[in-house]
């Protein structure tokens, strides 16, 4: 199998060109490690695992095969270390990495328990805000403008795979249904969480890591809840939502 150890190289220059578009552009994403090829497989029978379909193995040169380099059946293509640390824009490049391509968005009704996200930028504290909604039972995620890309690899890292469990579409306004919708704010007049109804459907909102909700004007409809603190001025966007989130499972019948 041949190397590939220059940037120059026409097939390298046209694997860069298949990732480097982001945000609603992106077509195509890369996983990034064993691990989070292995948790892809896990997951690739749900409705958000089956948006992701594997396109072309990528393996460090010396590396020894992966078993799933023939399971999945798609192309391998072995890079030098240079190569494979500039794709994959990390200090110490990985053995293995997954080229995927990523179907539309979903549609339809939302699901009964819903994370969304406005205005989060960094990558990983939203791959974190993924991976708390997940653990803590929650089935879908709406995102606002000025999000971070979910399916940047920093992101699906920080996920650690719950990218692939949760279905993810992207909205450009708040338009309450007759769910239960809540924006996680700091405001004197904002509902404490232990006093609010979590029940189902819920639509449970974090806003921007710097600013919160200011400059948004939120919609009839949508309470400003408080996780009340002591000693600081306030909590770190991602550990808010984690908070939320266990409540909301907490309060669920077992």
């Amino acid at each position: 199998m041949p190397l590939l150890t220059s940037k120059a190289n026409p097939r390298f220059q046209a694997l860069q060109n298949r990732v480097k578009a982001g945000g609603s552009r992106r077509g195509t994403t890369l996983l990034l490690g064993e691990k989070l090829i292995e948790a892809w497989v896990e997951a690739r029978q749900t409705t958000a695992g089956k948006r992701l379909r594997p396109a072309l193995w990528l393996r460090l040169e010396q590396t020894d095969p992966h078993p799933l380099e023939t399971t999945l059946g798609v192309e391998t293509q072995v890079l030098g270390e240079g190569l494979m640390r500039a794709l994959a824009d990390a200090g110490s490049p990985p053995e293995h990495a997954l080229l995927m391509e990523l179907g539309p968005e979903p549609a339809g009704p939302l699901a009964s328990r819903v994370i969304g996200a406005w205005g989060i930028q960094d990558p990983g504290n939203l791959g974190a805000i993924l991976r708390s909604a997940a653990a803590f039972g929650f089935q879908e995620v709406l995102l606002g403008p000025g999000c971070a890309d979910p399916f940047h690899p920093r992101t699906l890292r920080g996920s650690m795979g719950a990218a692939f469990l949760l279905p993810i579409r992207r909205v450009e306004t708040l338009h309450p249904d007759p769910g239960r919708w809540y924006a996680l704010d700091d405001a004197i007049d904002a509902l404490p969480l232990g006093e609010a109804d979590l029940s189902e459907p819920l639509r449970l909102w974090v806003g921007n890591e710097g600013h919160g909700w200011q400059g948004v004007d939120l919609p009839k409809g949508v309470q400003r809840l408080a996780i009340p603190v002591h000693g600081v001025e306030s909590l770190n966007a991602a550990v808010a939502a984690g908070i939320a989130c266990y409540e909301t499972a907490r309060r669920l019948p077992r």
